[in-house]
């Protein structure tokens, strides 16, 4: 199995370009999935306007099935706005685009796992069109049109912070939700503990005064010296 630092890398490449909030959001997507035991890949970032034409000449003027009715500067990848992505497969060279896929055996479709994970970061989902549908597609439009980008405005700073917060949420959430612990001494709480791969983490004076006992601390040697009482 990949790290989640291979995993990162595969897509570092086409992350380059990206509005920030997009890449920082792209990029908790794909640690929020590896989370899940899902791999993603990025499979395209920023495109040129030079790009979007000749996708979308694909099935057209060009040899391909259609794949896109945008013309460019008429998507959110002409404007570092939107990703696209694919599973990654076990071998960590293949992809999938397989929305029934269940790799993590949860009975849950991976791809709708990712899907969730990506509308909680604060991503538009292509799927959700009611024209055309575009399932590997994720953008953030900062409430600007196409239009208005052409025309050169840019996301407000209101709306990039926004944007922020939303993805920070997610990490706090996460954080408040899965590695807090109740810490009782004698039967009484004493603390809240930080509980991470099975380790639980309370400051110690708390735990020793609870216990009866003096804690001093050298900052010379760094030295915590616990004296009991008893």
């Amino acid at each position: 199995m990949l790290t989640l630092t291979q995993v990162k890398n595969k897509s570092a490449q086409r992350l380059t370009g990206l509005h920030p909030v997009v890449r920082s959001a792209a990029t908790a997507l794909i640690e929020r999935c590896y989370k899940l035991n899902i791999s993603i890949l990025i499979t395209q970032g920023l495109r040129t306007i030079a790009e979007q034409d000749a996708l979308y000449a694909q099935g057209r003027t060009k040899p391909g099935a259609i794949v896109t009715n945008a013309r460019g500067g008429y998507s959110y990848h002409n404007f570092g706005l939107a990703v696209d992505f694919a599973l990654l497969l076990p071998n960590g060279s293949s992809v999938s685009w397989d929305m029934c896929r269940d790799g993590n055996n949860n009975q849950i479709a991976d791809w709708q796992e990712v899907v969730k994970e990506a509308k909680g970061l604060g991503f538009e989902w292509g799927g959700d069109w009611t024209s055309f549908k575009d399932y590997p597609h994720f953008q953030m439009a900062f409430g600007l049109t196409l239009t208005q980008l052409r025309a050169g405005t840019k996301p407000s700073t209101s709306a990039v912070e926004s944007a922020y917060k939303v993805i920070n949420r997610k990490e706090e959430e996460e954080l408040k939700s899965d590695v807090i612990a109740v810490v009782k001494v004698n039967g009484v709480k004493v603390a809240d503990g930080v509980l991470e791969k099975g380790i639980t983490y309370v400051p110690v004076r708390v735990i020793a005064e609870a216990l009866g006992a003096q804690v001093g601390y050298d900052s010379a040697t760094r030295t915590v010296e616990i004296i009991s009482s008893h």
